[in-house]
């Protein structure tokens, strides 16, 4: 019997100890959609429901060795980056990742859902001169867009300008979420010339660590699997919001969203 592999995606980002967010749920989402995650760990948390108790860098040249073992021998259909923590760490990625043919989903990561610092504040124009235009789509939530950009959204006219903001330091693709806004949860994705809105059902549930991972590893698997970038947007935002519905408690604090929910539906 033949046995065919599925695709390939790689995510580049920390460990979360508490198994909601990071590498841990970036790989429980590839699980989930059907393709074979691997992983480049960037930095270690010690993490739980409560919040980020400290997190330690992995030194670059342990960065860059793991992805030259999985991009010279496994190779990639898609890439995700997550939390890179310094701006050597992200020099490093960005290098290596300019020289990859396959999409790359970029979750600039500047806090945790606890409000717990991941980004040192150096590494903000790091990210903006050498992550992003090498991004085929970046996720930004608004307040990592009023990071990176300084464009404040207030409402759901702003996220076109901010959409544009973002474009302009180079991804081929943003995609601005406005979860925190009011009302019905609208997310805007543009190239600059084509725009789309997806909007779901807001549930009222609080367990919701590990959202913009899962989202952006949910984008990079559908890429993965073929869709154009519109379509993966659309069903990572249905995958995603089926997994906060089903969000459950873990510990004291913010549980995580669940990414098994189909399997458990």
């Amino acid at each position: 019997m033949t046995v065919s592999s599925p695709p390939r995606v790689l995510t580049v980002a920390g460990s979360d100890s508490g198994g909601g967010a990071g590498i841990q749920a970036d790989l429980k989402t590839m699980l989930a959609l059907g393709v074979h995650g691997m992983s480049v760990i960037a930095a270690v948390t010690a993490q739980n429901s409560v919040g980020v108790q400290g997190y330690w860098e992995l030194p670059p040249e342990a960065v860059r060795a793991q992805l030259g073992s999985v991009l010279g021998d496994i190779g990639v259909q898609a890439v995700k980056t997550g939390m890179l923590a310094s701006p050597v760490l992200v020099e490093t990625v960005s290098e290596v990742l300019a020289g990859v043919g396959a999409p790359v989903v970029v979750d600039p990561v500047g806090v945790s859902k606890h409000g717990d610092a991941l980004l040192a504040p150096e590494a903000v124009e790091t990210v903006k001169a050498r992550l992003l235009p090498v991004a085929t789509v970046v996720t930004p939530n608004l307040w990592e867009v009023s990071q990176l950009t300084g464009v404040k959204v207030e409402s759901e006219a702003d996220l076109r300008k901010a959409a544009d903001a973002i474009l302009e330091l180079g991804p081929a693709w943003a995609l601005i979420k406005g979860g925190h806004l009011p009302g019905a949860p609208t997310d805007l994705l543009t190239d600059g010339t084509r725009e789309f809105r997806f909007t779901a059902e807001r549930h009222d549930n609080r367990h919701t660590h590990g959202t913009g991972c899962t989202l952006a590893s949910a984008i990079a698997s559908h890429l993965a699997l073929g869709e154009d970038v519109p379509s993966a947007v659309e069903k990572a935002k249905e995958y995603v919001t089926g997994a906060i519905a089903r969000g459950f408690p873990l510990g004291a604090g913010i549980g995580p969203v669940d990414h098994a929910w189909r399997w458990r539906g």
